[in-house]
């Protein structure tokens, strides 16, 4: 029995991304001198720990099989709330604690009209994405504000020991993230919303409730991403978190989960997410154009949904 599961983790997906990161590192590696260093390692680390909360806000968004186009444009909005705040003298923590509401209220919008006024989650977010993008050019007259307090600073990029204070709450999220979507009944209650939400709801479940809170936690986490942005530059500037949406779907959908929802875990996309910012460093340092990283998203993210396409299909005629 212990030979089975041992073979199964070892030709499982997880296991499968997991030789490709090794793989890139040792590629990248031998194309830059530069690659495997402690101060690239932390960057990378650093640069990740960003998208890792989107990633893990969307892989529960995926696998109740909706999708949330809002997350980018969440970061901006964020960081106009704090920032204006923060200019007209309210303190740090209750600016920060305001930007944190902020997400977690847009997340609620969104998951209520979804859940209980049914529109397709690919309309309402993406709208919310254009509502949120306008009010923040108009509110901040398309202008970067600079200057914020220590808080921000530490939140963005201060040091715990040896490790950066973002890549820390990102790996203690993984971790309750994970632990929350295998162990527990919200969890559970998420994958089936995906699988079967008819069923769900026939159990006696109310499907609705749990739909409204996925979209939240995706809010709330695309808005401490925002505190991150924020901190890290010093500033808040009105496009901040543009096309963040796709890269963390990228993620979500190299990591394994199904588009179609119902399937998925938290250690694919976050080793997905790993994958995909190192290849973005590595191209960085080869002074190879990043806009190469666009068309890799792109690319996987249909060989993805044909996979994922294809699947289904089979399924079907089974």
């Amino acid at each position: 029995m212990k030979k089975l599961d041992c073979y199964k983790i070892l030709m499982s997906y997880d296991a499968l991304l997991i030789l490709i990161t090794i793989f890139l590192i040792l590629v990248m590696s031998c194309l830059s001198p530069y690659f495997l260093t402690m101060t690239n390692f932390k960057n990378v680390l650093n640069q990740s720990s960003l998208f890792i909360f989107l990633v893990i806000g969307m892989t529960f968004i995926i696998i109740s099989g909706n999708i949330d186009l809002s997350v980018g444009a969440t970061i901006g909005f964020t960081g106009m709330v704090m920032s204006n705040l923060y200019y007209v003298g309210i303190p740090d923590w209750l600016c920060i604690f305001a930007g944190l509401i902020t997400g977690l209220l847009i997340g609620l919008i969104n998951g209520w009209l979804v859940a209980y006024v049914k529109i397709n989650s690919f309309i309402v977010t993406l709208c919310s994405m254009t509502v949120l993008r306008g009010i923040i050019l108009l509110v901040m007259n398309s202008k970067t504000l600079y200057g914020f307090g220590k808080l921000y600073g530490f939140i963005g990029a201060g040091d715990i020991g040896p490790i950066n204070f973002p890549i820390l709450l990102a790996l203690i999220t993984v971790v309750i993230s994970g632990f929350i979507l295998a162990e527990t009944k919200y969890g559970n209650y998420c994958l089936f919303l995906g699988a079967n939400e008819v069923a769900l709801s026939r159990m006696g479940v109310n499907s609705k409730k749990y739909k409204l809170w996925v979209f939240a936690f995706s809010g709330l986490l695309a808005a401490v991403a925002g505190v991150v942005v924020m901190g890290r530059l010093d500033s808040a500037e009105p496009l901040a978190g543009t096309g963040y949406e796709m890269d963390a779907i990228a993620a979500v959908i190299l990591g394994g989960t199904v588009l179609e929802g119902g399937k998925g875990n938290i250690i694919g996309p976050f080793i997905a997410c790993l994958i995909l910012n190192i290849i973005s460093d590595g191209l960085t340092l080869l002074s190879i154009s990043t806009h190469y990283q666009e068309i890799i998203t792109g690319v996987i993210i249909v060989v993805s949904v044909l996979i994922s396409s294809r699947d289904k299909i089979k399924r079907r005629e089974v």
